[in-house]
């Protein structure tokens, strides 16, 4: 296992992405805390310019890229949305061609959104595995360069996310953060050890897609297929190996969430924090939420990922009816 991203990485990193992202705010928010018994910061990676962390990540990328192969004609990527829509950002941006295939009936919005940014939209395959696989044959087809979802050069530029929250809240207990491939867990995890705290990483994943929770509890890999139809961000069937050594070395624990409780959890920050949070950039709050006896008295931080939400996701969500956090049950 390669060594994690140090400071000195991670502060060139921030210098590299400071010109298009401001650093994102960590607030407490009083109706979304009443109730938990402890302190709760939410930190707002929906406050990019895709809507989600990966753009970090994705600008990252393709500088290293464009130094090592200045003459790259143009790069392919495979996602459910917020990986996409980072690498169509960072390719607009350096004036390259991006293709992006998206498994059949994705999220609409964040597909009209990747086209906005200047991609090439390819659908293709009924889940991510079977668009990633297509990808890598369209890569070898046109000469372009595949983009992956976990590399270190994307760790790095998302491990920033985590620099800015330790920094802006001390002290932190414990971090719930969605795992989809792992680059936003594996992030933290580098700012984490790059400043020596000891705050315990909770990852969390949908219970309907659980490779990860899987692997992680019985200590191998394990592939499981995705049914999920609210966290399509975390809708991982073949967990990224590099990945899952990190996250079986550095994690506290990981933790599932069903697709009711995602929802539930998007209407909570809707009406509670007035923030939109996709189906996968909910699961930290759901998971707090259904946990949060676990971490009475503690000041504790969920990451809302990503808000790239569908229209009629937001209504399902704004239609749950969501008892109180003191009345919940663990």
């Amino acid at each position: 296992m390669e060594p994690l991203p140090d400071l000195t990485a991670i502060e060139s990193a921030k210098a590299l992405i400071r010109p298009h992202i401001r650093e994102t705010p960590t607030y407490r928010w009083p109706l979304l805390e009443a109730g938990l018994g402890l302190e709760l910061w939410v930190k707002h990676e929906n406050h990019t310019p895709v809507g989600a962390f990966k753009i970090r990540g994705g600008l990252v990328y393709l500088d290293e890229l464009l130094r090592i192969n200045p003459q790259v004609p143009g790069i392919i990527a495979a996602t459910t949305g917020n990986h996409g829509q980072s690498i169509a950002y960072a390719a607009r941006e350096s004036g390259l061609r991006a293709v992006i295939v998206v498994p059949h009936g994705n999220n609409p919005e964040k597909n009209a959104a990747m086209r906005a940014l200047g991609a090439e939209l390819v659908e293709h395959g009924r889940e991510f595995q079977e668009a990633l696989e297509f990808s890598r044959e369209l890569a070898a087809k046109e000469g372009l360069h595949p983009v992956p979802s976990f590399h270190p050069w994307l760790v790095r530029g998302v491990a920033t996310y985590g620099l800015e929250l330790f920094r802006s809240v001390p002290d932190l207990d414990a971090v719930f953060v969605p795992i989809g491939l792992g680059s936003g867990f594996c992030g933290l995890a580098a700012a984490r050890e790059a400043l020596g705290l000891k705050t315990r990483l909770i990852g969390v994943v949908s219970e309907h897609a659980p490779a990860y929770a899987l692997s992680f509890r019985q200590g191998e890999f394990i592939e499981q297929s995705s049914t999920t139809r609210v966290a399509e961000g975390v809708a991982c069937k073949t967990p990224n190996r590099d990945a899952l050594d990190y996250i079986r070395h550095y994690a506290h624990d990981i933790v599932t969430v069903n697709d009711d409780e995602a929802l539930a959890g998007m209407g909570d920050l809707i009406r509670h924090t007035h923030n939109l949070a996709e189906g996968s950039g909910a699961l930290a709050w759901a998971a707090l939420k259904k946990y949060h006896r676990d971490w009475q008295g503690q000041r504790v931080t969920v990451i809302l990922s990503g808000g790239n939400a569908s229209t009629a996701l937001m209504r399902e969500a704004m239609a749950t009816h969501s008892p109180p956090t003191g009345l919940t049950t663990a």
